[in-house]
């Protein structure tokens, strides 16, 4: 093909008659946008080409319908984990500069309100020194890093802000999400006896037994809301709080699975696998440098998909009540982040205002208290669902 402008290369086509398209009949905004991205991209590289050597089968073949997928999956990729690490530092904002006024100071105060501390303090800890200890078990101690990174980041990626922005829309989603947010706890075990190192392996000892504590309440409480919601699709759970939150009949399980999922976080007050004071930095202790900074922004994942999963299962997901459809699909992505950061301010009071537990404490919590609660929770929900109101 011979074109003088530029514009006969960049076409807008229909995203859903592509036969290629991953998602079958089903809009995906976050794909809509990369699709035109890379139209833009893919387009103009096959409008320079072309005017180089005129004629020439690969300025056709980067528009063609595969190669416009392809690219449009790999910007894709990248708008979801931008999307996902801007949302994670306004996180880490907010938590430093409510935390501030809880103690009477400004909080950070570098650039625009503050933000940009964060910024500088990635760029600090990537100029640190990278250091390992010679006598840690290397492939293991880097493999177990990499998986507990990953992990986060991934499940962070897999929580659908609407029902139009997702990753993946399968029937049992939840539980796919759940299965891989309870993988962390095994790698950081294993990164503790990796590190050769007394306080790592305790550490790591005691992230499990956090699991074990704390796991089973948790998705006791998330069979009950599949349980009244009728299915284990995201989707399905968010449309059935329509019109009313499934807090209201759930409330005793509400407030076991935000102290849970704050367990779950590694957060005040149940950060002891990682108390500096007892154990310098817990299971992180022989990580140095970017690696620990990288630990952290996991945490903080964790934390970001915790506050999710308490919006989607508990506070109607990216649905407000009581108004028309109109109204709940414009920017339902929006709602449902506000709706998340609001859940991570309360975690934030919780550790403003609660010193750090013992871990006979904790365990005696997640067993003798949340496990009876979170049953109770269920029993609820099995006369409600018996009784014809759900």
């Amino acid at each position: 093909m011979a074109y003088s402008s530029i514009l006969n290369w960049i076409t807008f086509n229909d995203l859903m008659q592509n036969p290629w398209y991953p998602y079958g009949n089903t809009y995906n905004l976050p794909f809509d946008i990369a699709y035109k991205l890379w139209e833009i991209i893919g387009g103009a590289i096959a409008w320079l080409i072309n005017l180089l050597i005129p004629g020439n089968a690969v300025s056709t073949w980067l528009i063609s319908d595969g190669v416009c997928v392809g690219g449009a999956l790999i910007i894709f990729m990248i708008v979801i984990f931008l999307v996902v690490f801007i949302c994670t530092l306004i996180s880490l904002w907010m938590e430093r500069k409510v935390l501030g006024r809880v103690m009477d100071r400004r909080g950070t105060m570098i650039g625009m309100k503050g933000f940009l501390q964060c910024v500088a303090d990635g760029l600090k800890t990537f100029m640190k020194e990278n250091t390992i200890p010679k006598k840690v078990d290397k492939m293991t101690y880097m493999w177990t890093l990499s998986l507990v990174i990953g992990v986060s980041v991934l499940i962070a990626c897999m929580i659908p802000l609407s029902g139009r922005w997702f990753v993946v829309n399968y029937d049992t989603g939840l539980l796919i999400i759940m299965a891989f947010f309870a993988l962390a706890p095994f790698f950081i075990l294993v990164s503790g006896w990796a590190q050769n190192n007394k306080y790592s392996l305790i550490g790591g000892m005691r992230a499990a037994e956090l699991m074990i504590s704390y796991e089973v309440p948790m998705l006791i409480m998330i069979s009950s809301a599949c349980l009244l919601a009728g299915s284990f699709n995201i989707g399905d759970i968010v449309n059935a709080q329509r019109d009313v939150w499934f807090i209201i009949p759930m409330i005793v399980g509400f407030i076991t699975f935000l102290f849970c999922a704050t367990a779950e976080a590694e957060r005040t007050p149940f950060d002891i696998a990682e108390a500096e004071a007892e154990l310098v930095e817990g299971w992180q202790t022989e990580y140095a440098g970017m690696k620990w900074g990288l630990i952290m922004l996991g945490d903080y994942f964790r934390g970001y998909v915790s506050c999710a999963m308490i919006t989607i299962i508990f506070l109607g997901g990216w649905n407000i009540p009581f108004v028309s459809d109109s109204v709940n699909n414009f920017l339902p992505e929006v709602v449902f982040l506000l709706k998340t950061w609001f859940v991570f301010f309360l975690m934030i009071m919780i550790r403003a205002a609660l010193p750090r537990v013992r871990t006979d404490q904790i365990v005696n919590i997640g067993w003798k208290v949340f496990m009876p609660l979170s049953v109770v929770n269920f029993v609820i929900v099995l006369l409600l669902k018996l009784g014809g109101i759900y």
